[in-house]
């Protein structure tokens, strides 16, 4: 990376705006998006987002942007020693084409006392380490090094430049040794998505609880990372790679990946403690709907099938159709009067806050786990699925249901 994208990408972090950005450097847009791009992707954090067509700053910004902050002086200092010469100072910084590596050899350079010495501890042509130096000493206007038979020794503006390189250098390796190791665990931690669980009674929650205390114990080298979030966000974020593992009511769209059915149920209707509708078309009559998004297994299913009782619907503008949480769903029914439809295993842990009615036909609900190729994701699965298999046969020998069953696990193509 150049010390002048370093510049242009610290002032987008402190002005919030790429536009502003460009014109005050005379720069193009792209080339300050490009600026801020590549800092993201040697930090390996997400630092900048788009939200309607606006740049939004994210919380990591703040403190990269004071981390750069002895870079950004220093770039001032060099500014002071080549700036005799030079163009106003802002358009010059912002196209400083010298890059860090360059920098750490110069500093090599005048550790080592010798360029030879030094190319052959950085692995390079001592005409190659010869060249970057003499292209460094272009820029700055001066000679920072005086060559002589026994090495090389640095001028005066070469340690005035020395100082200066060092406090780039340090600030530098500081910011990129916590990436580094934020890197590393990343790498060791086996990231898993499910879908939100109804509460910390559901079968989610319990079957993560399970796995991460089974994990555990075995001693994985990988540490596990949860996070719970809608059906329709965990296939975006396993497609991008956010997540290694998710849990969720439907495979559409990722058919690609590895995946195994977890359970199958059916849908049942949930409703309010005191209601007294005794089948599906009496509650959708007399009370508002909230549904998870149709972009759910769950929520396909159950929008389609309220849509078929909603002839002498009174309170049609109330209609929640895309309610994604569902705890909220929960409290929708069991407090404010609202139905909705839940997979039996689903609703069976709350069945003390809302009262379940049977449909009159069976629709069938089918939990799974998809995956992507690491060997940690299978063995994940594989633990899941013995999990579920564990909390499933609890409320179908305790309630009766016989209609909750485990399949065998099929693995996705």
């Amino acid at each position: 990376m150049h010390l002048g994208a370093l510049f242009v990408a610290s002032h987008v972090l402190s002005s919030g705006s790429v536009r502003e950005t460009a014109r005050r450097f005379s720069l193009a847009a792209s080339t300050v998006s490009a600026s801020v791009s590549n800092l993201e992707s040697e930090l390996a954090i997400k630092l900048t987002k788009r939200s309607s067509g606006e740049l939004v700053k994210l919380i990591a910004s703040g403190k990269v942007r004071d981390a750069l902050r002895p870079i950004m002086h220093a770039v001032e200092q060099l500014y002071e020693i080549a700036g005799e010469r030079a163009e106003a100072f802002e358009r010059w910084a912002s196209r400083i084409p010298i890059k860090l590596v360059t920098i750490e050899r110069f500093l090599e350079v005048a550790d080592q006392g010798s360029i030879n010495r030094a190319a052959r501890r950085l692995q390079l042509g001592q005409p190659q380490l010869s060249l970057q130096i003499a292209n460094l000493e272009k820029f700055v206007g001066h000679q920072l090094l005086e060559r002589q038979a026994q090495g090389s020794t640095l001028t005066e503006k070469g340690r005035r430049v020395y100082g200066i390189f060092s406090v780039v250098s340090q600030a530098w390796n500081d910011l990129k040794s916590t990436a580094d190791e934020r890197y590393r665990r990343v790498a060791r931690s086996l990231r898993i998505g499910s879908i939100i669980p109804t509460g910390a009674e559901s079968w989610v929650a319990r079957c993560l609880g399970a796995l991460v205390a089974d994990w555990n114990a075995g001693h994985s080298k990988n540490a596990i990372s949860l996070i719970s979030m809608t059906a329709d966000d965990l296939r975006e974020a396993l497609r991008s790679g956010r997540i290694d593992v998710a849990i969720l009511d439907s495979v559409f769209e990722l058919e690609s990946f590895g995946h195994r059915e977890l359970l199958r149920t059916d849908l049942v209707a949930i409703a309010p403690p005191a209601s007294t509708g005794q089948t599906v078309a009496d509650l959708v009559a007399e009370h508002p709907i909230c549904t998870p998004s149709e972009r759910t297994g769950l929520g396909d299913a159950a929008t389609a099938l309220s849509r078929e009782r909603t002839v002498s619907r009174r309170f049609r503008n109330q209609d929640i159709m895309a309610a994604d949480s569902l705890p909220v769903i929960v409290d929708l029914v069991a407090n404010h009067g609202y139905i909705s439809f839940l997979g039996r295993v689903s609703a069976l842990p709350i069945a003390d806050r809302v009262r379940i009615v049977e449909l009159a036909e069976h629709i069938p609900i089918s939990y799974h786990v998809a995956f992507n190729h690491r060997k940690a994701s299978a063995d994940a699965c594989a633990m899941i699925a013995a999990v579920v298999d564990k909390i499933i046969s609890e409320p179908v020998a305790k309630t009766g249901c016989c209609r909750l069953k485990r399949l065998s696990a099929n693995e996705g193509d």
